[in-house]
């Protein structure tokens, strides 16, 4: 398949630059995409041009739009966590049958009688439920 030395450091350099483009063009996709700042059809125009001209096209958008990708990208990881913790803490909030400090109190005591938790224990509970 390589005749020289040459032939397969040139398929290999081929190789890397098509890798390259292929991880530029997710990026620069992404960013289109989660820019909330662009429009419909901006964003539409962006991705022809990134398609027809594909190295010229990812560097115009690099050089016109690049600042802003990281700041873009840092707000979407920030929205996707409070998204997470709001969900978080509704699952883990109690409901209101099951909050009630006598419902909480009546729990710990049956543990206690089943042997799971010790006296001591059952205090901090019954502590925690009143509070």
């Amino acid at each position: 398949m390589f005749n020289d030395n040459g032939s397969f450091l040139l398929a290999l350099f081929e190789f890397f630059l098509f890798f390259a483009w292929f991880m530029c063009l997710f990026w620069v996709f992404g960013d289109i995409f989660r820019s909330s700042d662009l429009g419909g059809g901006a964003k539409t125009l962006w991705v022809i041009f990134v398609i027809l001209v594909p190295w010229l096209g990812i560097l115009v958008y690099l050089i016109a739009r690049g600042g802003g990708m990281q700041q873009r990208q840092l707000e979407q990881a920030r929205a996707m966590q409070a998204a997470q913790a709001e969900y978080i803490q509704s699952v883990a909030r109690p409901t209101g049958s099951a909050s009630s400090a006598t419902e909480q109190i009546a729990s710990a005591k049956s543990l206690l009688d089943s042997g799971a938790i010790t006296q001591a224990e059952f205090e901090s509970l019954k502590a925690k439920a009143l509070a």
